[in-house]
């Protein structure tokens, strides 16, 4: 059914003459007369009588008023939904506990009224198929850093080099130290059994682990947080690493210790990546936010992946 059509039809019965409607919707009269011939033609049904005085609603007419106007009501929902500032900002924080889910929750108490979808994309891959097909506005993720655009119109910021912290239980050789270097953790067993070989993060502590002469375990199934929380807890030789803004949480006698690493200091490398021509604009609100709030680098002593 032609919306223009029944756009006019309304028009008319509220105006109550065709010339009228003609004037409201910026047409000819002869405009308004084919779109609203088409309409019942289309329909099977007269709509309206001419009288002397303008136009008259039939019966059908009146009866097939209300639908009309919740037509224009759907189609104006439906555009809505899709017009950019008028749906949720759709953005990709791989995980909740993760330091891009901090950045966003930052950027939602600055910024209240913008409403936020938050999604976790696990992979890589699909977060970057989902941002060229539109799905989402904006993911959070470490990639090889390069000026300008993408050839598919993907850009891309530098948004918070993330400092690494080493995760103890009590009982381990390191609990009590203030900090520790990249190197000091050299014959140190770091158990990660959530890394997984290929994603971006893998490819990170590879590469930190060489960099430093690193032992990183991967062995055993990943249960999640909690479960390796209670392992390193537990461990007199077990320890892991995670980011600083990484929201953890154990109960108070595990006594977990999160330890600065220093000298150089390693961090991770989160950038923020979207299409150059979304026009969503909570997407320049979060781009602003995020540069105005950069943190300050840890300074010259920090580590990155050459690729970073």
């Amino acid at each position: 059914m032609d919306l223009d059509a029944v756009r006019t039809f309304v028009a008319v019965a509220d105006a109550g003459r065709f010339q009228e409607a003609a004037d409201r919707l910026a047409v000819t009269q002869q405009a308004v007369s084919k779109r609203v011939a088409a309409l019942e033609k289309d329909l099977g049904a007269r709509l309206f009588t001419r009288t002397p005085r303008g136009a008259r609603l039939t019966i059908d007419g009146q009866a097939f008023l209300p639908h009309a106007r919740e037509l224009l009501r759907a189609a104006e929902r439906a555009a809505a939904s899709v017009r950019p500032g008028s749906r949720a900002l759709r953005v990709d924080v791989i995980g909740r506990r993760l330091a891009p889910a901090e950045l966003l929750r930052a950027f939602h108490r600055a910024h209240p009224g913008i409403e936020l979808d938050v999604v976790t994309l696990f992979d890589a891959d699909a977060a970057l198929a989902a941002l060229r097909s539109g799905t989402i506005d904006a993911t959070f993720r470490a990639v090889p850093h390069s000026a300008g655009q993408s050839a598919d119109g993907v850009e891309s910021a530098r948004v918070y080099d993330e400092p690494v912290q080493l995760l103890t239980g009590p009982g381990h050789p390191l609990a009590g130290a203030r900090s520790v270097t990249p190197s000091g953790l050299a014959g140190h067993r770091i158990w990660m059994p959530g890394l997984v070989t290929g994603t971006e993060w893998g490819t990170y502590y590879d590469d930190l682990a060489a960099a430093f002469g690193l032992t990183i375990e991967v062995t055993g199934p990943d249960f999640g947080t909690d479960p390796l929380l209670d392992t390193i807890a537990d461990s007199a030789s077990l320890a892991t690493l995670v980011g600083e803004l990484t929201r953890l949480v154990w109960p108070s006698d595990q006594d977990l210790r999160r330890i600065p690493v220093h000298g150089p200091t390693p961090v991770y490398p989160h950038s923020l990546l979207w299409r150059a021509d979304n026009p969503h604009p909570a997407l320049a609100a979060l781009r602003d936010h995020l540069h105005a709030t950069l943190p300050e680098p840890p300074g010259v002593g920090t580590w990155a992946p050459s690729w970073a």
